[in-house]
This record gives C-alpha cells, structure tokens and sequence, in this order.
C-alpha cells in the first residue's frame, strides 16, 4: 500500500464521476468554505451534450439507454451512501470506552473566546485520516464531523475547524509546514494527530516524539491549546505491536510534560473492539489501516464531547452564556 502523499479518498472519485455523467453535482457541506477537500479524480467520459433545441423536430437527441443506466445507479449509489453515513449511530451506537477518556484538562484559550463571543479557530493538522482517506464523503471527515457537532453545542458561536491533514505525512513532514499550515493561521485550538505513518515506516518513536514535543512548543509560543491524537488500532498498527506501544506512550509522556490534552485514538478504538465486541472491519476499511463513516463519526463525537467538557470546567465571570457553562454530552 502506497503511503505517499498522494492518496485520493475513493469520494473524490464518485462524486467527480457522479458530477460529469449525472450532470447533478453534489454539493458537501465543509466546516471552512476555504478549505476544499481532496479533489484529483480519475477521468471519466464527459456527459452527453445538451440537446440542440434548433434541431428538426422529430430528430432523436435523446441520451442512450445505458448513459442512462449508468447515471441513474451513480446518483443513486451517492444517494445511498449519504443516507448510510447520515445514520450511522442508528445501527451501531457510539460509546465512550469503560471508564471514560482520559480528560484533555482545560481549554483556556478557546474557552476564553467563546466567553467573550469572539470566533474560534480550530485547525485539524495530520495526515490521512485527518485529510479524511475512506470517509465516503467531505462531509463524513472527522474534521467536518467535529465542526458540525461544536456548532450544535454553541449555535450561537462561529466556530471554524480547517482541515489540514496530508496523507502519507508525520512528524518529519508536518513539521516543515507547521509554520505556515498552523502557526501563522494563528489558530485557538489545534489538535494534532501524529504518529501512524511513523510506526509503518519503523521510524524512532523518541525521536518522534522529540519531534513533536518541539512542534507543540512553537504552537503554545502563539498561545493556541494543543491536543494530540496517537495512532488508530487498526491491522497495520497492532501488527507492529512493539513500535506501537512505544509510539503511544511516548505522546502520552510528551502531552504531560508539555500539560495539554492527548485523545487517545489507539486505545478508544480497541475499547470498540474488546469491549463493544465490534468486527475491526466495522470501523476500519479494507486497507487495515484507515477508518471508515461509523469510525471518523465516533471518534469526532468522543473527541468532541471532551473538547467541550474541557471548556465548561473553565468558570469566567457570572455572565459566561448558558451554552458554554453547561456541558451537555451529545
């Protein structure tokens, strides 16, 4: 499996494919109109040409049966992948693992903005299962995911979640763009998940780890709140048993030190596993690697749960609004 830059989540594909032959493009809903998700689609036959209306009458322009065929089951297979994504806690419920997740402690600065009613700036930074690789649509990222569930929360408040994931990319890369992808975006909260591609690729977990401790030092110079996301439990990972133990407790030992917030993917995805008694396949693709609807879906809700959890053990003032002092699981 390619683990280069280059991925291209397979809803890039249909939805360009569904566009040019349906001539009825979807449109997906983005947290940050700005940010346009991944979009290098495979090229398709260009749809039939409009009908000339100075044609004799009689003249027979219509589309072929199988050009219509081949629209009509397009359309109605990103139907029905909207429809699936759109329920996904319907068949499976999202739970947080037995005895809750590790606190991310508080959020003082994007608390403080929502106090004063001022805009939130949240930047997801990774690499593909932040950019969103196997979600079925823009919309079913967890970034996107996160944006919508906050905004639900606090629909009072303007909260912006920037995608700015890479696939293919870790510590190494990340850091070469940190600058201008994160830290001149002069962001309230980034959540930065870090690690996967770097235990695939056998790297060093300390040196990793050195990596990001010096990354999370620079974002905290531009006083932005800092939470890092380790790994996934996926086939490719726990495979690597060694190196991904090290990995995860090394980010763990790196959020101490530095005292902002960890989501610990690796260990909440195995609670689905092991305590929920999920099929790895109902929540991982096929590649063994990245996430699927139900897995980007539940892992934004948890995350999202303690991002705002975390901003209501903050107290300012008495005239803190009612939406931010009371934490109400979603």
């Amino acid at each position: 499996m390619s683990l280069s830059g280059c991925h291209r989540p397979f809803w890039a594909t249909a939805i360009a494919a569904a566009a040019l032959i349906a001539a009825a493009p979807l449109a997906p809903v983005r947290a940050d109109p700005a940010q346009a998700a991944p979009s290098s689609a495979a090229p398709v036959a260009p749809p039939a040409a409009a009908p000339d209306k100075t044609a004799p009458a009689g003249t027979d322009q219509a589309t072929s049966p199988s050009q219509k065929t081949l629209a009509a089951r397009t359309v109605d297979k990103m139907k029905q992948v909207a429809k699936s994504a759109g329920d996904v806690f319907s068949r499976v419920p999202c739970l947080p693992p037995k005895g809750g997740v590790q606190s991310l402690g508080s959020l003082p600065h994007v608390a403080n903005r929502l106090i004063a009613g001022q805009p939130v700036k949240i930047i997801a930074f990774g690499s593909s299962s932040t950019q969103g690789y196997g979600s079925s649509a823009p919309e079913f990222t967890y970034p996107n995911r996160l944006a919508a569930q906050l905004k639900r929360h606090y629909p009072s408040a303007d909260i912006t979640v920037i995608n700015a994931g890479v696939g293919g990319e870790d510590a190494p890369e990340m850091m070469k763009r940190l600058q201008t992808a994160v830290i001149d975006q002069h962001p309230d909260l980034v959540i930065w998940q870090v690690g996967t591609n770097a235990v695939l690729r056998g790297l060093d977990p300390d040196q990793t780890a050195k990596q990001v401790a010096d990354g999370v030092s620079r974002i905290q110079a531009d006083s932005s709140d800092v939470v890092l996301v380790d790994p996934q439990y996926s086939p490719q990972i726990y495979q690597r048993a060694d190196s991904a133990s090290r990995m995860v407790k090394m980010l763990s030992r790196v959020a101490s030190l530095r005292h902002i917030g960890i989501f610990p993917r690796f260990e909440v995805m195995r609670g689905w596993h092991e305590q929920q008694a999920l099929p790895v396949d109902s929540f991982v693709i096929a590649d063994g690697l990245h996430m699927n609807d139900w897995g980007y879906a539940c892992f934004a809700q948890l995350l999202g749960d303690d991002i705002i959890q975390s901003v209501g053990q903050i107290k300012l003032g008495v005239n803190v609004p009612s939406e931010v002092r009371t934490y109400r699981p979603m």
